[in-house]
């Protein structure tokens, strides 16, 4: 059977193929590292590159049937001429029995730093195969993605805690109060199953079932995320415009425990919030026992909808004070917003909830399009680049510094991340050893084997310390 897209040698950009015969005669190490040089964000979420390993780089990724198939399909890529390096996988065949001579260090996953820090390096292991270390560039740049989630996530939650902070009596909510919405905007079942994981290095609630596959296979988490009984609007426009109430009466019958959310905006929000809810149902919903309806509001403008939403609910439900001087619903009743959701979003309702005296706590947010797909590699400017090489066995630093545009000056040398009063900074290794400094990057990955294996409940321990002092 041919391997497809399977096949190790062909996960790399076409120019990456005639590399091999470009580099200066005698190169015999070739080193490279991954960082964000800014972006949206000031800070990063390091995540996923344990994924991008276990799936495509452990063990033996190299056969034969991989290198015919290869030499096949470039050789008429390139329209006859002769550049695929087949001598040099199949020595990787045949003295590494298939497995890359590489070896990879990298910031523990779920670290938080700063922007134009180095996040993680790779370099040939095989004075042979310098070519080797950014031939794998394509693959391991994709690291952009979990990151880059993880990241727009952490932020929606430090932005989250922050009001909680102002508006709340404690912050035993926040890790279940922005739920994932993204599985069917993202471009793929692997990318959800990816991207989900990646919000789960921050919160607990997704819709995302991907995700908890995902989680478990590459990151050892029996269950990472949490989800209750939902309405679509489907059932509910199927009973039909007149009968919202015997809808709704009738799911609260069949699912009589827990909380369940009810979107309903399917007509008009305000007959459901006022007389269904707040009326004909309102006993009812306040004998609903451990847990109570998650009212969604969904249509306009999310500020002014969750705000209007807030008001009506406190006058038919009532409302109690915290000990922060803000209103808070009872028990049996609270509110998810789950249209329109994003960073700058969050950052307007809680605002405006909040001008208006009522806590974050009452809130959750669902996110979808924003969270999973709204981004890409220049959200965070993340770029993979070689900073040394040894020619002839003489090393020697290398970077780019185009003069159109001094943002893209690369690092130069081999590079050491360290921390010092509690904040980190990228410096020569030569630097960090003269000042006896530590490198907080591990060898995670050399010659074929996983050599870290974070769990997830690691991953979130140490995103989750930060995110209420962002």
């Amino acid at each position: 059977m041919r391997p497809g897209l399977e096949n190790f040698l062909l996960l790399a950009d076409s120019y990456k193929i005639s590399h091999h015969l470009q580099y200066p005669p005698g190169t015999n190490k070739i080193y490279s590292y991954f960082e964000s040089r800014g972006g949206k964000f000031n800070k990063t979420v390091f995540f996923g590159l344990q994924y991008i390993l276990k799936k495509w780089l452990v063990g033996q990724v190299v056969t034969q049937a991989m290198i015919d198939q290869a030499d096949a399909i470039l050789n008429k890529h390139f329209s006859g001429k002769n550049i695929f390096n087949k001598e040099g996988w199949e020595y990787i065949l045949h003295e590494h029995e298939g497995r890359l001579p590489l070896k990879i260090r990298a910031v523990p996953e779920g670290t938080v730093l700063p922007t134009r820090n180095v996040l993680f390096t790779v370099e040939n292991t095989d004075p042979k195969i310098p070519w080797l270390t950014n031939y794998v560039e394509t693959l391991l740049v994709q690291c952009w993605y979990p990151m880059t989630v993880a990241t727009n996530s952490y932020h929606m939650k430090c932005k989250i805690a922050e009001y909680l902070g102002q508006t709340a009596d404690s912050m035993d909510k926040l890790p279940s109060m922005l739920h994932d919405f993204g599985y069917r905007g993202s471009t793929s079942v692997e990318s959800a199953g990816l991207g989900g994981l990646s919000h789960l290095v921050n919160f607990q609630g997704t819709d995302t079932l991907a995700a908890l596959v995902t989680a478990e296979e590459y990151y050892g988490d029996e269950m990472a995320g949490y989800s209750i009984p939902a309405t679509e609007h489907s059932t509910m426009t199927t009973w039909g415009r007149d009968n919202e109430l015997q809808a709704v009466r009738y799911i609260l019958e069949q699912i009589p425990e827990g909380p369940i959310s009810i979107v309903s905006d399917s007509y008009d929000l305000f007959n459901m919030l006022e007389n269904i809810f707040g009326g004909e149902l309102k006993d009812k919903i306040e004998k609903r026992r451990d847990g109570g309806v998650v009212v969604r509001p969904d249509s306009g403008d999310p500020a002014q909808m969750v705000l209007r939403t807030l008001t009506i609910l406190g006058d038919k439900f009532g409302t109690i004070v915290n000990g922060q001087g803000y209103k808070i619903l009872p028990p049996c009743i609270s509110v998810i917003q789950g249209d329109g959701i994003c960073y700058e979003s969050i950052e307007k309702i809680l605002s405006t909830i909040k001008e208006s005296g009522w806590s974050a706590e009452n809130l959750v947010f669902g996110s979808g399009g924003a969270l999973l797909q709204r981004l890409d590699r220049d959200t965070q400017r993340c770029a993979y680049k070689c900073s040394y090489v040894e020619v002839n066995g003489q090393g020697r630093e290398v970077f780019k510094d185009p003069i159109t545009d001094p943002g893209k000056k690369s690092k130069g040398g081999r590079l050491a991340l360290v921390k010092a009063d509690g904040e980190f900074t990228t410096i020569s290794e030569d630097e960090a050893r003269g000042k006896g400094q530590q490198d907080e990057m591990e060898v995670v990955f050399e010659n074929g084997d996983l050599l870290k294996d974070w769990s997830l409940k690691e991953v979130r321990a140490r995103a989750w310390k930060n995110a209420t002092k962002s």
